[in-house]
């Protein structure tokens, strides 16, 4: 490759692109280190929301300005790529899986009402487009026993009970702050203590419920939709996230969130909501990421990682993956979750 460099007029436009790709990877690096409180400066989400691709681009970089031998843009491309691995090493280095009887009980054909485990779902409808039969028959294949749906509809809850949500999750709780779209959680298991919106959050109704998984262990289920960082909505953005920060402080409460988060894990307020307390079941597992959006586009795959399952302390997660649902703009997630004694 060394000799492309050598052909006249190749060294120049080589130069050109590595230094265009260098700046682009300085910027997704530079992104990544503003601190939480200036995370909702004018387009910085939108940013740092394509962190991993960063990765490529000082890799390409890099590459381009050795061939072209311009060594301060290979050593700054040099420097963004040993960054932008050490953000997504814990994606691939943790090798967590959950105890084998636990993987052996969420493949039985029936899911079991009362030990310590479930599949779990959470899919964004997409303002009630997404075909609701297939959010039923993924429910089926899966066996999932707690769902969480955002941007439902009346009309689309309407179609989920007539392709027989109900069968398998008979226990419901929905919400809707403008009477136009919702978020919303159904179970196997009665869900106790039902609210229209646990977290009083800005952005939407945070749907929430208890489920019982025996021998006193109780969850708290929450359907979680935060505002998306368009243009325009950059602060309100990171107040939603923030008031889910706040959740942090509910410490007599367990915990799982599910929803979509409109944040990636390389955003500073969704780490801060995190914290010490809580985990992202997908950086836990360390088994790649689990990108599901945008769903949509044919021509695009699912590029970020906006939808998350999140559990608290004492729980864990595995058995991670995404499921197409035909209609929405995004990929479902389904897990598994075990509640430990």
């Amino acid at each position: 490759m060394a000799a492309i460099g050598r052909i006249p007029g190749m060294r120049f436009l080589l130069t050109i692109v590595a230094r265009v790709l260098g700046l682009l990877a300085l910027l997704g690096t530079l992104a990544h280190y503003v601190p939480s409180q200036f995370s909702d400066l004018p387009f910085l989400p939108e940013i740092v929301s394509l962190a991993p691709w960063y990765v490529l681009i000082a890799l390409i970089a890099l590459m381009l300005a050795l061939i072209s031998k311009r060594w301060m843009t290979a050593l700054l491309s040099l420097v963004c790529l040993c960054a932008g691995v050490s953000w997504q090493v814990p994606f691939f280095t943790f090798d967590h899986q959950l105890p084998k009887r636990v993987q052996q009980v969420t493949s039985l054909e029936l899911p079991h009402k009362d030990d310590a485990t479930a599949r779990v779902m959470t899919a964004n409808v997409y303002k009630g487009r997404a075909q609701a039969q297939a959010i039923v028959d993924a429910v089926r294949d899966n066996r999932v026993e707690v769902l969480a749906l955002q941007e439902t509809t009346d009309s689309f809850v309407e179609r989920l009970n007539e392709a027989g949500i109900t069968k398998y999750l008979p226990y419901s709780k929905v919400a809707s702050a403008d009477g136009k779209s919702g978020n919303g959680l159904w179970s196997l298991t009665p869900l106790g203590s039902p609210a229209r919106d646990d977290v009083n959050s800005s952005a939407s109704q945070m749907p929430a419920g208890t489920v019982n998984f025996g021998e006193g262990r109780q969850v708290r289920f929450v359907s979680v939709h935060t505002t998306s960082p368009s243009p325009g909505q950059w602060g309100q953005w990171k107040r939603s996230l923030d008031e889910l920060s706040a959740m942090k402080s509910h410490v007599h409460t367990s915990y799982v969130f599910m929803g979509d988060f409109n944040a990636t894990y390389d955003h500073a307020p969704f780490r801060d909501f995190l914290g010490q307390r809580f985990q992202d079941a997908t950086v836990s597992l360390g088994h790649g990421f689990t990108m599901t959006w945008p769903a949509d586009k044919p021509w695009i795959p699912p590029f970020t990682d906006i939808d998350h399952i999140v559990v608290d302390q004492g729980i864990e997660a595995g058995q991670l993956k995404t499921v197409s649902i035909p209609g929405s703009d995004h990929r479902a997630l389904v897990g598994t979750i075990w509640v430990r004694k």
